[in-house]
Parts: C-alpha cells; structure tokens; sequence
C-alpha cells in the first residue's frame, strides 16, 4: 500500500554523495547467514532428500505416543531444513528476477518440497482415522504434551481431512495447480516493461513503482495526470493475461474448498485462520457506514486543491506545505529507535541488531522485488526487503516490517517450532502497532502548525489505504470467488467494471472515475492469496486498541499484555490471543472504534484547511 508523501521536520537533509556507497552495503542483506555457499545449500538439500523415506516409514504405525512423538521430531527436523532451503533461494531470486542460479534452485526446492508433501501427507489422515477417545488419550500423553493445541486443531479439520490417497494426489497437484501466481508474477515483474515520461523540467524518466508513487504526490497537475495516464496505458498489454491468471487462481481456490467440503473459498479461508465468518461480515458492515466520512474526506481534498471533481491522480498530493527533503536511511533508523521506546528497552535491542547486523535489504535496485516484506526461518535471524526512497512512507514501512521481524524474534524465542508461525490475522497487529506509536511519536515532535497538520493527514491516508481501501478489495475478492463458484468466469472488461464501481462507491460523489483506475485490480498480487487483504483492516482495529491502551496504561500492564502476544506466536487461534491482549475482535466495536478516530482527524482536517479557487 502506498501513501502520499508528506512534509516533516526540517531537520532530515539530504545524505551527503560520499555516504552513499557505505550506506547500500551496510544495507544490503547477507545471504551468507544462511548458507555460507551453495554447497552447504545442497547439504541440506541431499539431507532433506534422505530424511524422506524415513517418514514414509511411519505410514500405517500412528497408533502409540512414542512413535508418533518419534514422527514428529523427524518431521521437525526435516521442515525446519527444507525451510531454509526456500528461503536462501526465495531471497536471492528476489534480489534479482533474473538470477539464473537462484531460479535453478527454487525450482529444485519446490520439486523437493512437493515431494515432502506428499511423502508426509498421510499424517494428518492417518491420525484423523484414529478414534477420539484415542485422539485424546494421545493429546494428554506425556511424549505428546507440547502438541496439545495441535490435536484440538487437528480434531477441528477432521470433517475438512481427506482419506490419505487424495491428500497424497492434492499434495503433488500442488505445484501445477499454484501456477497462475507465478505467471502472474513474471508478466507483471519480468515481462513488464514500465512507460517512460517527460517531468516538468524537462527529463525523461522511466516509471518504476517509487518514481511513478512520487509522481502522483507531485503539485503539478498535469504531470501527475500524464503519470497516471501512461501507467494505466502500460497495463493494457497485461490485463488479459492478469485476467486469465486471477480467474485460474480463484478457481483453483474454490475447487480445493469443494474437495475439502467447505462451503466457500472464504469459509475455507476464514477456516484456515480460526476466524469466525462474523469477523468479516462485521468489517465489510461497518466500513460501509462509515463511507460518509471517507466521501467528507474527498471532498474535502475537491476543496483544498480547488478541483472540480476529484480523480485518481489526485489522491496522494500533499494537501499542506511543500514535500520533504529525503530522509536518509541512518535518519530513518534513528527516528524509529525513539519512537518505539514505549515497548520496552529489549524489544529496543532487537530492533537496533537488526540494523547492525544487516537484517534489512533497504533500495531499490533493478529487477528487484517492488515490494516490501518481512521474511524468515525458525533457525535464521528475520530478513526484511524494502525499496527505501527516503520518504515518511518509506519510514512508516520499514517500522512496519521491523514490527513483523520483532514478532518473529519474540516468538522464536518462547515457542518450540510448530507454534512459531504466525497467522496474517495477528502478524499484521505486530507491524501496524508500530505505525502508530512512529505516528505518534512524530506529531508530539512536530513543532510548527504545518507539521502537526501533515502528520494529521498520515493518520488519516494510514487509515484509509490500510481500513477503507482493504476492506474494498475484500468485497472484490469476495464478488469474484462468488461470480466464479457461480459457473461465471473472469473477463478483463468484467473485472474493470466492478472495479470501477467499487471505487465509485467508495470514494463517492466528489470523486470522478477515470476508466484507466479500472485496471487497479491487476497491480494486486495479494488477490492470489485468497483473502488476505481483509486482515490489514483487523490488524489495523486491533493495533489501535493496543496502542491507544498502551499511551494509556502508566502501570505498564498493557506492554506487558502485548509483549506476551508477541511471544504466543500460534499457541492457540488468533482471536483468543487478541483477547487477552485486550482485543475482542468477534465483536465490531474494535472496527468502530478506529472508524471514530477517522472522522475525528477528518473533523479536525476540515477546520484546518484553507479552500482554493477551482482550478482546472
């Protein structure tokens, strides 16, 4: 998600040119830390490849404690090596799409990784087949003690599990049957070539995702125009590839839901995270009754840039003040050192090895992932990639991603290896609370009107971009999983228009849908990742909470009550670890909660800005 860049203290300048080439190696990752080399790579890998035979030898044995506790220290064993595997070759394709070596890896570990599956798939099936009597004798067994979340979880799939022969064909149909992102992602990453422009002082550049994102918060008009125009244009020669790949993967997403008995790719979904339906169905409910104040919203930008009618390429400009100079990356480190404090002097060592030990993989570079995210593996330290352009945004998201990294080195720390993942339903809580306590921290450091004013408007564009317009791609996700479980397909032409009328409904009267923001759709690669969007908007609510009980807490109770849910990792479901941070996420008030604060800063907006003439 992109926000529009705001101004800020006049204190960040320009790194000097003699930092530069100091400041990208130190903010580069080391694969090494890894695998020192590829033959260490392929230890593990020939490990992983012998490891196989040994767990199909368990296969029709699941019937004592010590010997499915001996299956599972094998099956840890393995995972955790096949997980470093796909990490060292993940990151180093990211790196560069164009990596040859790392693209001959990634194919060779996800052969292998098939082949896990498969050799592994009678598990589940097999333990299922058991009688529940047993199954609960085994849960209170002492070989089996720490896995007693595991089998409630287990026995909660028991309707969904199929018999082991069709989990064994689903598991080597995986790879062929996940495709379409992948050929999704080569057109829109390595095929796609991105327009070139003229700016306003007469350059011609290249529009690449952070040049085309600083091009739309530009003043000028008629540049932001062409910017947008020409982007749009450029995604005509994919949308109906995008089209074909995204209807592939809804298909694929409501055929495993079918064969797997649940009603909806959704219900599937939602299954998979432990979140009950009402949790979503409360989220879509409430954004929609609120809209109003998201259309106040529009308007009130209609107004303080003097248009007629607000259009896409008008959604990022500033609305006070001149853009800032870019924030060096050792400002940026420095900034959010300070501004998460308030969660405690060790989560505050953590984040200061990050950086100093080179977790962060910090601009951008050709053939680069565009993206932001934070990754790793139970036996590595966390790995975060950005494509740092010296913007508040690009401070906000590496605090973001540093929040995702914190929860991992948290959670390693207290949980054995099967509790160590994180649903997206609570990992996005660990990365949202951050932006707010950075969001926080800057507007009490603000010193002048202005600056207060812009920070008001980050709030407002954070809740926006993460609540408002998530919450819309999620009503897309839902219309077309339903047109598609319907018998209906996926056009090009039947994806602009819903699109479009989505964002008209959003975004309301005042603003004016041009028919090259029809194409939005195609520029989301979340969508092959059936509803996945919808969890930045709950992890927003709950974040707010959090934080808002932290500010406050002055006994401290909250920190503590959040610390301990960075340490749960997936101990138990997500909605019950957001109780007891605080949170009550199967009730809306969380949702309405943050809604309030949105027309609040929208009130408080309205009395600040100046109107402007109209201007064409």
């Amino acid at each position: 998600m992109k926000r529009r860049l705001v101004g800020l203290l006049a204190v960040f300048l320009l790194a000097a040119p003699w930092q530069t080439f100091a400041a990208e190696t130190a903010y580069e990752w080391n694969v090494a830390d890894i695998y020192p080399s590829e033959h260490e790579w392929m230890r593990d890998y020939k490990a992983v490849q012998n490891a196989l035979p040994k767990l199909a030898a368990f296969e029709g044995k699941l019937d004592d404690a010590k010997t499915i506790a001996q299956l599972f220290a094998l099956n840890e064993q393995t995972a955790r090596k096949l997980e470093k595997l796909s990490l060292y070759a993940r990151l180093k394709r990211d790196l560069n799409i164009e990596d040859e070596a790392a693209a001959r890896l990634g194919a060779k570990v996800e052969t292998l990784a098939a082949r896990y599956a498969a050799k592994t798939a009678f598990i589940e099936p097999e333990l299922l087949a058991l009688p529940e009597r047993t199954l609960r004798k085994l849960q209170k067994s002492k070989p089996l003690k720490a896995y007693r979340y595991y089998f409630n979880e287990l026995r909660e799939q028991k309707p969904h599990t199929l018999t082991k022969r069709e989990e064994q064909l689903l598991a080597k149909l995986a790879p062929a049957l996940g495709e379409a992102e992948n050929i999704y992602d080569h057109a829109a990453r390595g095929d796609y070539e991105p327009p070139s422009i003229r700016t306003p002082d007469g350059k011609t550049v290249t529009l690449t995702d952070d040049r085309y994102a600083t091009a739309l918060q530009h003043p000028d008009r008629r540049y932001r125009k062409a910017a947008f125009e020409a982007k749009a244009k450029s995604y005509e020669a994919l949308e109906q590839t995008a089209a074909a790949t995204l209807y592939a993967s809804v298909k694929t997403d409501e055929l495993y839901a079918s064969v797997r008995r649940y009603p909806s790719g959704l219900a599937a979904a939602l299954a998979a995270d432990d979140v009950p339906k009402e949790v979503f169905d409360n989220l879509i409910t409430a954004v929609r009754r609120h809209l109003p104040a998201l259309h106040r919203y529009v308007e009130l930008r209609r107004r303080a840039l003097g248009l007629d009618r607000v259009h896409s390429y008008d959604l990022y400009v500033p609305l006070v003040g001149e853009t800032m100079k870019p924030i060096p990356v050792e400002t940026a480190k420095t900034l959010i050192l300070e501004g998460l404090k308030p969660l405690g002097a060790d989560y505050i060592k953590q984040v200061h090895r990050a950086f100093q030990e080179r977790w962060l993989d910090v601009y951008p570079r050709p053939k680069k992932y565009t993206g932001g995210y934070n990754t790793g593996a139970y036996d590595t330290h966390p790995f975060i990639l950005l494509n740092y352009n010296g913007s508040l945004d690009g401070v906000l998201t590496m605090a973001h991603e540093l929040g995702h990294a914190m929860h991992s080195v948290y959670t390693n720390r207290a949980q054995p290896y099967h509790y160590s993942g994180h649903s997206i339903f609570t990992a996005e809580v660990a990365s949202t609370a951050n932006e707010w306590l950075m969001l926080d921290y800057l507007y009490k450091q603000a010193k002048t009107k202005d600056e207060k004013l812009r920070l008001l408007m980050e709030q407002i564009e954070q809740i926006r971009g993460t609540l408002y317009i998530q919450v819309m791609y999620s009503e897309f996700e839902r219309m077309i999983h339903d047109k598609v479980r319907q018998g209906g397909s996926l056009t090009a032409d039947e994806l602009n228009q819903l699109w479009l009328r989505l964002l008209k409904t959003y975004y309301g009267p005042e603003y004016a849908a041009d028919p090259g923001a029809a194409r939005g759709w195609l520029r989301i690669p979340h969508f092959y990742d059936a509803f996945y969007v919808y969890k930045y908007a709950t992890s927003l609510a709950a974040s707010y909470a959090i934080v808002s009980d932290i500010k406050n807490d002055k006994s401290g109770e909250a920190v503590k009550r959040y610390k301990q849910f960075l340490r749960s990792g997936a101990s138990d479901d997500p909605i019950r670890l957001l109780k007891r941070a605080g949170v009550d996420m199967t009730n809306p008030e969380p949702i309405k909660r943050v809604l309030r604060h949105f027309t609040m800063l929208v009130d408080e907006l309205d009395k600040q800005l100046p109107s402007k003439k109209t201007q064409p």
